[in-house]
């Protein structure tokens, strides 16, 4: 008796995978359905794509002009200041010798004239910083997000915050 007792808790266990497995291919298979949908653009697209596309915008085609004219006043706040570019020397036990280094700050229009005062202190903060982090850092491909972040940190407490909204590395190069 305990041994049939033992055969069918064995059988019940075999019989209860298929269900999760049937339930795991079909929830994978709907998840790459749903992802190809909303990546072509089957699925999610505005309401005036749709009106324009069918020809009956009814009026609702003025909202991309509202939108663009929106745009353009933001981008019209925005200014982009230079920072000069940096050679750090690295030690011995690197493969590179260098780090060339330049970006650009992302700061309003009204912020622009006092960060380009400022910009002996950004490049005293930048200098200090790329000198003191470590050489297997910098040689890490994935290392620049985590560098642009302390970066971009570093330079808002030294401008004050809400004056630099955005680091901008345009060179960043090992040689």
């Amino acid at each position: 008796m305990a041994e049939d007792e033992a055969l069918e808790e064995g059988e019940a266990k075999k019989k209860s995978k298929l269900p999760m497995v049937i339930g795991l291919v079909l929830a994978l298979a709907g998840a790459g359905g749903g992802f190809f949908a909303t990546y072509s653009g089957l699925l999610l697209r505005g309401a005036d794509s749709t009106a324009s596309a069918d020809g009956h915008g009814g009026g609702q085609g003025n909202g991309h002009k509202a939108d663009a004219d929106a745009a353009s006043a933001e981008l019209a706040k925005i200014a982009f200041v230079l920072v000069d570019a940096l050679v750090i020397s690295l030690g011995p036990s690197s493969r590179s010798t260098h780090l060339r280094f330049s970006s650009q700050l992302e700061v309003e229009r009204s912020h622009q004239e006092e960060v380009t005062m400022l910009m002996p202190r950004i490049l005293d903060v930048l200098n200090g910083y790329l000198r003191a982090i470590e050489v297997h850092e910098i040689e890490d491909p994935a290392a620049l997000i985590r560098l642009r972040a302390q970066m971009l940190r570093r330079i808002q407490i030294v401008t004050g915050e809400g004056r630099v909204r955005d680091l901008l590395v345009t060179e960043f190069v090992l040689n």
